[in-house]
């Protein structure tokens, strides 16, 4: 296949978990995938049995985002750009520090600006193409326990979506920007946090694996939508709270304990322990 006929993604955070099987499920789909991360050997092994096209990337760089995006319209059609990477730090709000706070927004706000940006600024030019973000059910209703991920998450959930329509407003017809929001999902993110009173919110519904997410990400590349919920019911659910905001916070003590529930479940199901 010629470079102009090949069809090229970025998927950042692609060192492991839910980053990896989002790139092994779209390398299975056809695509030529460009691995990225922070951690340079950890992606030169993850995308070994994929082709071996890796790069190191520090999404909060706007000008190294920007070098990935030229890399891979070098090697074929730039049509999809995932920004997976993302931290996760949990507590009362008030307990995080101020590096602690910048960090998660620089990472999983600012950074999936920055690559999202760099990927429609060869889009536009192009014509065509899809931004996914992946962006968490907490980026639909305020999360106890993980109240700055979650701020982070709701910031990228309204520039995605308020970008689509301003590419919408300029004429971009098939310059697409999507949003997966997936529930809890078990990867070495949550994998120290069964003991963690300030992660329960990520274990109150359907715990994940990260195959299930990628295959939902492979099809969402296919057919763009502005957002999906992974499960469906969970979406509505949590959407709902949101629309309630007193009734959410007088759930408080029920969403704690079927998070502490799930947490529990979650050991029995792993048979380890990952604290």
């Amino acid at each position: 296949m010629t470079p102009q006929g090949r069809r090229v993604a970025v998927v950042t955070g692609a060192a492991g978990g839910l980053g990896r099987a989002i790139a092994a499920a779209l390398h299975a789909d056809g695509w030529s995938v460009l691995l990225t991360d922070l951690d340079a050997r950890a992606v030169d092994v993850a995308a070994a049995p994929l082709g071996g096209w890796s790069a190191v990337l520090d999404v909060r760089d706007e000008d190294a985002c920007a070098g990935i995006a030229a890399t891979a319209a070098d090697q074929g059609d730039l049509a999809l750009w995932v920004n997976n990477a993302g931290i996760l730090s949990t507590g009362p709000s008030w307990e995080h520090d101020g590096a602690t706070r910048r960090r998660m927004l620089e990472v999983n706000a600012h950074g999936a600006m920055n690559g999202t940006l760099a990927a429609l600024a060869i889009m536009c030019g192009q014509g065509h193409g899809h931004v996914l973000n992946v962006v968490s059910l907490a980026g639909l209703v305020a999360a106890p326990g993980e109240t700055v991920y979650a701020a982070s998450k709701h910031a990228l959930l309204a520039f995605s979506l308020g970008t689509l329509a301003d590419l919408r407003m300029a004429g971009y017809r098939r310059v697409h920007v999507s949003c997966l929001c997936p529930d809890g999902i078990w990867t070495p993110m949550l994998h120290d946090r069964l003991d963690d009173p300030g992660a329960v919110a990520s274990f109150t519904g359907s715990m994940l694996t990260a195959q299930r997410v990628a295959a939902r990400a492979v099809r969402l590349a296919r057919r763009p939508r502005p957002v999906v919920s992974l499960p469906r019911w969970r979406g509505a659910q949590v959407r709902l709270l949101d629309a309630l905001p007193r009734l959410a916070v007088a759930l408080t003590p029920l969403v704690r304990a079927a998070g502490r529930a799930g947490q529990r479940r979650q050991r029995r199901r792993t048979g380890a322990d990952h604290s």
